[in-house]
């Protein structure tokens, strides 16, 4: 494993990590879902905003980010956001405590720029997402300025989906593309993540793994961890990540 090159409280972190999602918690007890996923080693935590309208669902926001934060004060929190005009949201999630804030390209392509530095000047790190219909080149001109990419896997909106295995080729451009720019961004993966793809996805060189429903289906968080992390030693052992 290797450490992360993301925000000062994750930088002697080892890679990869799984970042359980939020979107498949118990909504009804997010809290304690929330503490009991750290009482298992998890410090990262992938919140997913929605507006039902850049996806067909709707999720929560800033006040519900606002009031996890009192439940896992040092978390480190990473919104991925699923919404049009994601300039709106910016100042709210930094007032909620979010750390790494994600956008997706397609919702304001040429605009990207400027919200990558709109991030920035609210202290906040700064993540770009691809649908997977777009290719990786459309974000080649932003990977110089952002802390982390996340390809999904999935078309964005709901948890539980299977994986598209050809979006795993985007992973292998981005660790080229970075290497030849000699940029810093992390790579995370998000979509269909599970016991039987985790692996797949560490092989490509997915550093952050979401996975929401392999975490938190049935309420067996620690066993679910477990079955996760013995997949990707398995997979490290065979590779040269």
């Amino acid at each position: 494993m290797k450490s992360t090159k993301l925000g000062s409280n994750v930088s002697s972190w080892e890679l990869p990590l799984i970042a359980p999602s939020l979107l498949s918690a118990d909504f009804a007890a997010l809290g304690t879902e929330v503490r009991r996923a750290l009482r298992e080693g998890c410090r990262w935590l992938h919140l997913d905003v929605m507006d039902n309208h850049f996806v067909p669902n709707l999720t929560f926001g800033p006040p519900v980010i606002r009031c996890l934060r009192k439940a896992a004060p040092k978390a480190f929190f990473d919104a991925h956001l699923m919404v049009d005009n994601p300039e709106t949201l910016v100042k709210p999630c930094a007032d909620a405590g979010v750390e790494l804030l994600t956008f997706h390209y397609e919702a304001c392509s040429e605009r990207s720029q400027s919200l990558i530095e709109l991030i920035r000047n609210h202290g906040m790190q700064v993540g770009i997402s691809v649908r997977p219909a777009t290719p990786v080149g459309r974000i080649e001109s932003y990977l110089r300025h952002v802390d982390l990419v996340l390809v999904m896997t999935v078309e964005p909106g709901f948890g539980g989906q299977a994986m598209i295995p050809s979006c795993l080729n985007k992973i292998r451009t981005l660790k080229r593309l970075r290497e030849k720019q000699h940029a810093r961004f992390l790579i995370q993966v998000d979509g269909g993540i599970n016991e039987t793809t985790i692996g797949l996805a560490v092989a490509a060189g997915a550093e952050v793994l979401v996975a929401g429903s392999a975490v938190f289906s049935n309420g067996e968080i620690s066993a679910n961890l477990a079955k996760l992390r013995g997949e990707i030693r398995k997979t490290l052992r065979g590779t040269s990540f």
